[in-house]
This record gives structure tokens, C-alpha cells and sequence, in this order.
């Protein structure tokens, strides 16, 4: 499970906008086995945290490629897993590698859908030339994938933009932080996404998280219904923060936690510009 917020526009007026900022999280078994973000690929070309788990391993959540390729992934809340189901993290490591476009790419996915448990997946094309290109797809929505209109969106574990309790909240509080960061330090505006991902505040009653995960969630539903999830062994374990300025330079700040000790936490950033 995760939660991730983004506000993109391709062409932003003011010399302090971003034409990408994303604040993710990603929640997961604390013994669930991970690499940190780093640089890898054929040419070093691809930076994301990796997964380890054994018969997943190179899949991954989130990343960015120097070509300007992006891809995030969320899984659906759904009470039963497909345990014979292909791994979704498959589905980002892919995109990041390959040369096809977005669009493209989200509707080869769209076809094969039915092979994975339930998920969403955005996929960017980041080029000042060609115009910053942002789509959306999920196997437990429509059929096809949309190109998204610039503008602010949050995806959790239900569609895109489904008004979950938690995920207005969130969204709220980074839209806030976008608005101050316009006045502020880049490193200033990190912080402040970091600290909107730590929001462990639950956000209740939510029947739509009820309905949707059922059995499921319920007993965990106290701790599930926050920005930032924290259960005895399960629980946010990653923050990342995005930033992509009008001259293409990206900013990629990963706050990770050590272990299973949701008390013990590093923070690395990662720099490098977009190849035109």
C-alpha cells in the first residue's frame, strides 16, 4: 500500500514553480526485504529503491530514469490476494527501462491487467522539447489509460482521486506546503512534504475504506486511515520527494527507515539534470 501526491505543470510562469513535485509513501512489511534508492541500470540511468523479496526481486514502487522517464505504483485495497498473480513491481522497473512512450506503454499494460492483482500505475514523460507527459492507469477501473491534465492529484489504494478520508486530508496539507514553498528554500520545501507524509493522524470514520477493504482492514483501520501508516509490523517505510524545475534539474529526497525501527530513520538526496 501507498499514497502519493503530485502537482505537475509543464510550463510554470513563476521562476520559483516546479513543473513536477511528487510526495510519495510507501507502506510495507517492516521484515520485507528492500534496497534503498540508488542509481542503476545498464548506464546508471534509473535511480528507485528496489525490491528483494525472493521471486520479486528488481521490482520496485517508484523511479525516475535520466531520460525522464517516471513511473509510480500503488496497489488496490482489496480483501483476497491472487497469490499466483505476476509481481506489480514488475510494472514500473519495465517502464523505466523501456523506450516506449507513456500512453503507450499504459495500454499494453491495460491489456495484461487481468494477470496482476489489483493496482494503479502512473507513467511520465518528462521533456522541456516535447512537453511533460503524465498518464494514469488502473486494473480495477476503466479499461483505458488517460493522459492527465496538468493540475494536483492524490492516488492511494483506490482509484485515482478517490475521495478517501485520508487522502483529502493529505492532499490538503500538500497543497499547502506547495503553496509556502513557493517562497522558500528548495531544501525548505522538502522538509515540508517530509513532514506531510509523516502526518500520522487518522482520518475517521471513512465507510469508503470499510467497503472496499472489508475484513481486511478492519482491524487495522485506526492505524490504515493516516497519511503515514504505523502498525506493529507493517507500516510507512519509505518517504520520497520529487522535484523537477522548469530547467529540468531533479531534486530526489528518500527518507528510509533503518530496519524494522520506525524510530530510526535516513535521509539521502539524489541530483542529476534531464538529458534534452
Amino acid at each position: 500500500m501507498c499514497i502519493i501526491f503530485f502537482k505537475f505543470d509543464p510550463r510554470p510562469v513563476s521562476k520559483n514553480a516546479y513543473r513536477l513535485i511528487l510526495a510519495a509513501n510507501r507502506d510495507e512489511f517492516y521484515h520485507r526485504p528492500a534496497r534503498a534508492a540508488d542509481f542503476w541500470g545498464s548506464n546508471n540511468e534509473v535511480l528507485s529503491g528496489l525490491d528483494m523479496e525472493e521471486g520479486k526481486e528488481g521490482g520496485t514502487w517508484l523511479g525516475i530514469s535520466t531520460r525522464g522517464k517516471l513511473a509510480a505504483l500503488t496497489n488496490y485495497l482489496q480483501p483476497r490476494l491472487n497469490h499466483d498473480a505476476r509481481g506489480r513491481g514488475e510494472l514500473v522497473a519495465q517502464f523505466l527501462t523501456s523506450d516506449t512512450d507513456s500512453l503507450s506503454y499504459l495500454k499494453k499494460v491495460s491489456a495484461e491487467g487481468h494477470l496482476y492483482n489489483g493496482f494503479n500505475l502512473i507513467a511520465a514523460d518528462l521533456s522541456a522539447e516535447k512537453g511533460d507527459v503524465i498518464c494514469y492507469y488502473g486494473n480495477r477501473g476503466e479499461r483505458e489509460p488517460v493522459v492527465l491534465a496538468p493540475g494536483t492529484y492524490g492516488l492511494s489504494n483506490a482509484l485515482l482521486e478517490t475521495p478517501w478520508r485520508k487522502l483529502c486530508f493529505g492532499k490538503q496539507l500538500f497543497l499547502e506546503a506547495v503553496e509556502r514553498g513557493q517562497e522558500l528554500p528548495r531544501d525548505a520545501l522538502v522538509a515540508q512534504l517530509l513532514d506531510v507524509l509523516s502526518n500520522d493522524e487518522a482520518q475517521l470514520p471513512d465507510p469508503a475504506i470499510e467497503a472496499q477493504g472489508r475484513e481486511y482492514v478492519r482491524p487495522i483501520l485506526s492505524k490504515y486511515a493516516a497519511v503515514c501508516v504505523r502498525c506493529p509490523d507493517y507500516g510507512t517505510r519509505t518517504n520520497t520527494v520529487i522535484l523537477v524545475d522548469p530547467d529540468g534539474h531533479v531534486t530526489f529526497t528518500e527518507r528510509s527507515m533503518l530496519g524494522s525501527d520506525p524510530t530510526r530513520w535516513e535521509t539521502t538526496t539524489h541530483e542529476f539534470r534531464l538529458q534534452s
